[in-house]
């Protein structure tokens, strides 16, 4: 059988339903459960200004049944409840498309690969520097789906520079993922499940920036690692064979041509770094929640589309499009906010809390986390969206998270680090798509990510052990 046609059954073999279609089945099977879990109740006490459950408290209420109306009432009663978390994300990506159009981004990608002919000190600082500022694009403005164009510039440059397609592939795709799992100000992942959970928006960021740091190193020396040792040996390097069709005729991938950063470019990223310091000092000195950093980055957007030298039409239709990208976002969160809706009307959450404690209750809080862990690792193999799946599982998370000892933050970072395996999982459409980009059969691919999924598993169940220790909040 072919390379082709293996990659094609294996895309077959792990092929799921949308993630709409999983959605509505969750929330179809909700709707069934409400007619089968009793009603319960747990009381709650206010503790430093937050509701916390009465792990004791729990007993058996009247139950209220979700009907076919209440199902398909469920989605617009989710979007209207999760209606200002839903704006900030159309507002946030709208303001990062008007960044993308004035190709500031691009202009600094490409003038730290073009140094890289001339500087000793670049070519050293190759691997390190690039995975660095595209995980910092995944910590703080959730670099996603933007990095698969980088694809056609990185595998070139790293085929040219005697690397291989993984190590192309891998610099601007696991930099950015592994920057969106351990992030620090995604507003995507981790401002999301803050707002559902009841947390200040970036709180905890000091921890997060430390676990972000740990988190690229690693990623960082082993892409260096694997580099030289591809280098020294070429034939051990999975693509090989791939990589010597791909020599003989290297696209200069828009680097050759290019003639450096303008000053216009370098002022809009001036400008997007001082917006992400104001946000921090917004967020830590005067408690700015959603609506302020929505406004923050709105006014960011218009700012950088005038200083790029953006007309209003090309402002207004970037940051439209930005928004458009981002509805399915919207609707998912919609949909997983309408599960709560229908579990919630129907008096049956805190039933469905009480029997999933036993589960992930232990002896210890850094127990009951890792098990947290493992079961938000599960889900991100089905729900794959950051967005979607704090949607989904915060509502649950957040609160059986007071239930078994772990702080509400603990329980957000071990909902992010669940996203470790993203890069690797066959249901990711970022995935898919980058590697038929590269043309890497994924399960080459995935046999190449085995050693690093198993270090980022260690390394997320040694990360979550300090925030059990301290009772981080």
């Amino acid at each position: 059988m072919s390379t082709n046609n293996m990659t094609t059954d294996t895309k077959k073999k792990f092929k799921l339903p949308h993630t709409f279609v999983l959605l509505f089945i969750i929330l179809a099977l909700i709707a069934a459960a409400t007619w089968l879990v009793p009603g319960g109740k747990y009381d709650t006490h206010l503790v430093n200004g937050k509701q916390l459950i009465n792990p004791d408290s729990f007993h058996y209420i009247a139950s209220a049944p979700q009907g076919l109306v209440a199902l398909m009432k469920a989605p617009i009663k989710g979007f209207v409840e999760a209606a200002q978390i839903i704006g900030f994300v159309l507002i946030v990506g709208g303001a990062f498309a008007v960044l993308q159009k004035t190709e500031a981004i691009d202009s600094m990608i490409k003038s730290l690969a073009k140094a890289h002919e001339s500087s000793v000190f670049i070519q050293k600082a190759l691997i390190p520097v690039f995975v660095t500022m595209f995980s910092i694009g995944g910590a703080t403005f959730g670099m996603n789906e933007e990095a698969i164009p980088f694809i056609l510039i990185f595998v070139p440059l790293a085929l040219a520079l005697g690397y291989d397609t993984v190590t192309g592939v891998s610099i601007p795709f696991l930099g950015s993922q592994v920057g969106f799992s351990a992030a620090f100000l995604n507003p995507f992942n981790v401002g999301i499940a803050q707002g559902i959970a009841g947390v200040p928006v970036f709180s905890g960021w000091g921890y997060r920036l430390i676990v972000w740091a740990i988190a690229t190193t690693v990623t960082v020396l082993f892409l260096m690692w694997y580099a030289a040792r591809v280098k020294k040996h070429p034939a051990l390097s999975p693509t090989y064979a791939l990589d010597l069709e791909k020599r003989k005729d290297l696209p200069a991938g828009g680097v050759a041509d290019f003639h450096g950063m303008t000053a216009r470019h370098k002022l809009v990223l001036w400008i997007f770094a001082g917006s992400l310091v104001v946000m921090v000092a917004g967020v830590v000195h005067y408690d700015w929640y959603i609506d302020e950093i929505a406004a923050l980055f709105l006014t960011m957007a218009i700012v950088i589309g005038l200083v790029g030298r953006l007309d209003s039409t090309q402002i207004v239709e970037g940051f439209m499009q930005g928004a458009r990208d981002l509805v399915g976002t919207a609707l998912v969160i919609a949909l997983a906010r309408g599960t709560l809706v229908l579990a919630r009307d129907a008096h049956i959450i805190d039933t469905m809390l009480h029997e999933l404690m036993p589960l992930v209750q232990s002896a210890h809080p850094v127990f009951a986390a890792w098990k947290m862990f493992g079961i938000q690792t599960v889900i991100n193999f089905f729900i794959h969206s950051g967005s979607g799946q704090a949607a989904l599982t915060m509502p649950i998370m957040a609160p059986l998270a007071d239930l078994v000892g772990v702080t509400r933050q603990t329980a957000i970072l071990a909902f992010q680090f669940g996203e470790f395996t993203t890069p690797m999982i066959p249901t990711s459409g970022i995935t898919v798509g980058v590697l038929a980009l590269a043309r890497i059969p994924w399960i080459t691919w995935a046999k190449w990510m085995i050693p690093l999924q198993l270090i980022y598993a260690v390394l997320a169940l040694a990360l979550l052990v300090p925030p059990c220790l301290m009772n981080w909040q």
